[in-house]
């Protein structure tokens, strides 16, 4: 496994981590999630996402209970959450947002469902428009302060937001954001490098990005048509078909196709070339992978020995298939 530092953070994040956004949501149950974590964790991965709002908090919960279960020391692994969208059905306005209350009892919400002492990192999910950007710094910064979280960021914020909350920690002396989560895969570029290309070095952010194979159409399962096991025929998940099935979607497995040959001749999967293409950049910290089953485990796991073959000629055959690489801020 190899370790990046989370931007000017000192704390080492394994390049790859593990994400239960989907499938703790809508296959899994304890017992498979302690095997396809520990999995991940004997691989070396050390840094496990969530967030309130996946499953309504079961999402935390059942992280929690195969934690219990692992029995791994606290210091050997990194847990998050997010806060935002709630975790009831129908929350009412103190159950969402990022006013203080809510940034409060969410908190102490995920210590108890995670069942530990504190999050090492905690995000605030999306930004909250009816929230003074000072109350939102403030609190995460006394939440840092009790010992509840080490380290705050965000998660598909925009690069203003990002600057205003640095420039508000650092005209009030509190602690500015060290992390931002954002998409980020072949078919999803612009934010982490064009927009935010100014703030790696002016502010030292750190990215733990999400969706490396694009809800799926990176992995190449949907060239054929939509397979009757596959998330786009989930119940809840019909934006995953709508998407596929757009014209857009078409284009870009027609790309995939194009894709296949390079990933074949590097002797890798569709998926193990989508995420080691996103390990590539230097300004990724961390790329979330989502698995259901400990042989996706392995196989995604595998994406780092497809990294060292990403040669600059590689990366131009890729790059003349993608067509899409985003115009660079200009530097004076």
């Amino acid at each position: 496994m190899e370790y990046r530092r989370l931007g000017k953070s000192g704390l080492p994040v394994s390049a790859l981590s593990f994400g239960s956004w989907v499938t703790f949501s809508t296959q899994m149950g304890v017992e498979q999630a302690l095997e396809t974590m520990t999995a991940a964790y004997d691989a070396g991965v050390n840094f496990f996402d969530n967030a309130e709002v996946y499953a309504l908090g079961q999402s935390e919960t059942i992280m929690g209970e195969a934690l219990q279960k692992a029995g791994w020391r606290r210091d050997s692994y990194i847990v998050s959450s997010k806060v935002m969208w709630g975790s009831v059905d129908n929350p009412k306005p103190t159950q969402r947002g990022l006013h203080r209350k809510h940034v409060f009892d969410a908190c102490h919400d995920a210590l108890r469902r995670l069942q530990v002492e504190y999050l090492d990192l905690y995000f605030c999910h999306r930004p909250d428009i009816n929230v003074p950007m000072e109350e939102v710094v403030r609190m995460m910064t006394e939440l840092i302060h009790q010992g509840k979280v080490l380290y705050w960021g965000t998660s598909q914020w925009s690069a203003q937001q990002l600057s205003e909350a640095y420039g508000v920690a650092r005209q009030y002396q509190l602690i500015p954001p060290t992390m931002e989560q954002p998409q980020y895969s072949m078919f999803h570029r612009e934010k982490v490098e064009a927009e935010f290309a100014p703030l790696y070095d002016t502010i030292g952010l750190g990215t733990t990005t999400f969706s490396p194979l694009y809800f799926g159409i990176l992995t190449g399962k949907y060239n054929d048509g939509i397979p009757a096991d596959s998330r786009a025929s989930l119940p809840g998940y019909e934006w995953v078909r709508e998407n596929v099935e757009s014209e857009r979607g078409q284009q870009q497995i027609a790309k995939v196709r194009q894709l296949m040959p390079i990933a074949e001749g590097l002797g890798a999967t569709m998926s193990q070339l989508a995420i080691a293409w996103c390990l590539r950049n230097p300004r990724v910290s961390t790329v979330i992978l989502g698995a259901s089953r400990v042989s996706q485990v392995h196989e995604n796991l595998k994406a780092l020995d497809v990294l060292p073959q990403l040669t600059d000629d590689v990366m131009t055959a890729i790059e003349d298939v993608l067509g899409n690489k985003p115009p660079q801020p200009e530097a004076y």
